[in-house]
């Protein structure tokens, strides 16, 4: 059976009878995340203006649409995980909404330690094109094991990451793991790792749905599934690079 951390490209993804005649490509699927990334970014770029304009002119409106953005990417992502099918729709309206908190975060940190979103973003595109190029090579194949091993992991992450927001729903946080010594560091290196074995798991689910004859929508929804882990492996690369900076 096939494994993957992702909630979206989960074992039972791809089980899906296929009515239409029309089936998913690997070409199309990259495509469809190519178009994704595009919406992610246009809608990033206007929420860092945003931002930008916030602070020239004392104003507060960037939060609120990084809040919103937020929100509606979590909506807007579980009723696609639901509703595969609607995927052609809601995977762009995922990509538009997550941008926008994207893009406030990112311009956050980039008033803090200038240069360091694109650095961010050369280093999730670089580990993305790295982790392709093994995987199309055959350098990396995801076995069972490995699958069970990166699925656990990912699991830990997301539990230790649910304890620190329930802890910080009370004014506590875990020690050291969001702090810049060795431990924080040391711990977001591991998470980036993890995240980035995500990738390898999501184009191995993608390729056995093309193999396996999936609907032409299903491109959308296995475009949507290598968003979700690339908005991770982001977030995480961006906090590392902050950690880091920090120090000097």
């Amino acid at each position: 059976m096939m494994r993957t951390a992702n909630p979206a490209l989960h074992g039972d993804t791809f089980n899906i009878v296929n009515t239409t005649g029309n089936v998913m490509t690997l070409s199309g699927t990259v495509n469809k995340t190519a178009i994704l990334l595009a919406f992610a970014v246009g809608s990033g770029y206007w929420s860092w203006h945003v931002y930008l304009n916030d602070v020239a002119n004392q104003t507060n409106n960037a939060f609120p649409l990084m809040i919103g953005g937020a929100i509606g990417g979590f909506i807007a992502a579980m009723v696609t995980i639901f509703k595969k099918q609607w995927s052609p729709i809601t995977a762009p309206i995922y990509a538009l909404l997550e941008g926008l908190f994207l893009g406030g975060i990112s311009a956050i940190y980039n008033a803090q330690f200038k240069g360091i979103v694109v650095q961010a973003i050369a280093l999730t595109l670089g580990v993305l094109a790295v982790l392709l190029v093994a995987y199309k090579s055959g350098l990396i194949k995801p076995t069972e094991n490995m699958k069970l091993g990166i699925v656990a992991a990912t699991g830990g992450v997301a539990m230790v990451y649910f304890v620190s927001i329930i802890m910080g729903m009370f004014g506590r946080s875990i020690p050291m793991i969001h702090g810049n010594g060795i431990v924080g560091i040391g711990f977001s290196i591991v998470v980036i790792i993890i995240a980035s074995l995500n990738l390898v798991l999501d184009f191995d689910f993608i390729e056995n749905g093309a193999e396996r004859g999936a609907p032409k929508y299903m491109e959308w929804y296995g475009a949507f599934g290598l968003m979700v882990t690339l908005v991770w492996l982001y977030l995480e690369i961006l906090r590392l690079l902050a950690k880091l900076q920090s120090r000097k």
